[in-house]
């Protein structure tokens, strides 16, 4: 984990109609500015060479152009960065397509639903031929305002609008509604153009530089961060850089501070166990092991993201990985979480129904990595990454049945062990065989698959747990989806220990000491 981690933070700011006129005046400045600069680097120009230039052209500063180019910069290698795993991903799009319309055009030719699969293989189809030119090319395209404001006004009333000059309207103020202030740590309070300060009262106050061709300063004063307030005022303290954006949304503007945050010392060690977390689309699945591998506790913890908005959604993701910092916080564990690559599962969705297709793109599987490890981060929690391969399967076969525990905090346990290395032997529990160790055996793999790795005995598992299910449904038995799978009757703040893994825990001499209700 590094030292230093870049994190923003956000407040709303008080204004006057006067203050709302300037920021606005800033924005749309900002936005021209960007965009010409945008069209120029296209033609051929070199950015340092354009600074003089565009500071006479737009009476603004040499820091305020260094923003511009930097930002711009920056979505310029976004875009080139991007284009490969979106080929990609297309082309997974179109090959999943290609063989629904197979099938359709076996099982219901003429059907409506084939003829919108090949409208979508179209589609797909020029998308993919359009990045692949740009590549080529080495272009890069941005919409400013996005397409879909832009494509709004081909079909005005669809869209909401009455006339075009609404559309228009909508157009100019999304163009124009936010900017960016560059920091830098030798300049006064870490940023020329927007300088921060300390309030005897404990609030923050801005001193905004203006560009030359509106004003010179703008105040705001007693500005509050409900996250964050005291890495800003650390970083004021000790000269960090900090670099501010505005942007005007419909409650009003908002100022994001981004800086750097000194990650404390870390607090946790492997030597006490670790924490798996197995991340679904509904909860998030936590199983605790001690050093030794053996299972200390598991909890299901709610984390229902569908049909939420963006910001409930944060809330929801905020407070479960809350839970699971408190709980690594108090064992001295590391967490463990599996390396996922949830872009190249969402591109298989061709093939899904569409109640879990939406499932799947509803999923904030990228966003709950991402606050796990600021939370960790910012709590001195170590973070261990895993290959995800297996783990499901793992977990329901050797784990689920064996605890008493449901599948998903079965592939928890199995995460949490592949983090401290232990064994993926297979176990498995048998009516035929004589009953061992409370009814579970370990065997080896057959000689001929000896040379091979164990996971392509699990692979063959997989196949074979997939093909018994798939027999289940066709022989009329019910499907049963993850969610109806038992799960641990008890959520919230326990730390639930299952009955058969203190008992295990006890023949191995382990004892498990409870610490707030959460076991060390």
């Amino acid at each position: 984990m590094s030292d230093k981690r870049i994190f923003t933070y956000q407040t709303r700011i008080d204004t006057t109609p006067e203050q709302e006129e300037v920021l606005f005046a800033y924005a749309e400045l900002y936005g021209r500015v960007e965009r010409s600069l945008f069209a120029a680097v296209q033609a051929g120009e070199d950015f340092s060479k354009l600074k003089p230039e565009f500071q006479r052209r737009f009476g603004i500063t040499a820091r305020q152009y260094n923003a511009v180019a930097i930002n711009l910069q920056g979505k310029m290698a976004s875009v080139k960065e991007r284009r490969p795993r979106l080929i990609a991903d297309l082309k997974t799009k179109i090959k999943k397509c290609r063989r629904t319309i197979e099938k359709l055009e076996k099982k219901a030719p003429g059907s409506n639903k084939l003829h919108q699969k090949k409208r979508r293989l179209h589609i797909l189809e020029g998308r993919l031929r359009a990045l692949q030119a740009g590549q080529s090319e080495n272009a890069v395209r941005i919409c400013f305002g996005s397409k879909r404001l832009f494509r709004a006004q081909f079909d005005l009333e669809a869209n909401g609008y009455g006339s075009f000059e609404e559309w228009h309207d909508d157009w100019q103020q999304v163009r124009s509604r936010e900017f960016f202030v560059i920091g830098s740590k030798d300049e006064t309070a870490g940023c020329q153009g927007c300088a921060a300060a300390i309030q005897p009262d404990g609030g923050i106050s801005l001193r905004l530089r203006l560009p030359n061709a509106i004003e010179k300063h703008i105040y705001f004063k007693d500005l509050r961060f409900a996250y964050g307030q005291d890495v800003i005022e650390k970083a004021l303290l000790t000269g960090y850089a900090i670099s501010y954006r505005f942007l005007h949304d419909a409650k009003g503007w908002r100022v994001f501070a981004s800086t750097e945050y000194q990650a404390p010392a870390v607090i946790t060690n492997r030597l006490a166990g670790d924490i798996g977390i197995d991340i679904n689309a509904d909860c998030l699945a936590v199983a605790g092991i001690d050093r030794f591998g053996n299972l200390s506790g598991t909890q299901v913890i709610e984390c229902v993201t569908y049909g939420k908005s963006t910001e409930q959604a944060k809330a929801v993701i905020g407070d479960a990985v809350k839970q699971v910092a408190d709980m690594a916080k108090a064992t001295g564990k590391p967490m463990v979480i599996e390396k996922l690559d949830f872009a190249k599962r969402k591109a298989e969705l061709e093939k899904e129904s569409a109640h879990k297709a939406r499932m799947i793109s509803s999923f904030a599987y990228s966003h709950i990595q991402q606050t796990l490890r600021a939370a960790c981060h910012h709590g001195g929690i170590a973070v261990i990454s895993v290959n995800p391969a297996y783990t499901s399967t793992i977990g329901a076969v050797n784990f689920s049945q064996r605890y008493g525990i449901s599948t998903h905090q079965g592939a928890a346990l199995a995460i949490a062990r592949r983090g401290l290395g232990f064994s993926e032997r297979p176990a498995v529990q048998t009516g035929i065989a004589p009953a061992c160790n409370g009814g579970h055996v370990t065997f080896p793999l057959p000689v001929r698959n000896r040379g091979k790795h164990v996971w392509s005995f699990w692979s063959a598992v997989l196949r074979k747990l997939k093909a018994a299910h798939a027999a289940h449904i066709r022989s009329g038995g019910l499907r049963v989806s993850p969610a109806s799978w038992r799960q641990n009757p008890t959520l919230g703040a326990t730390w639930v220990l299952p009955a058969k893994s203190r008992h295990a825990n006890r023949q191995q001499h382990c004892s498990v000491d409870v610490v707030d209700d959460i076991p060390c």
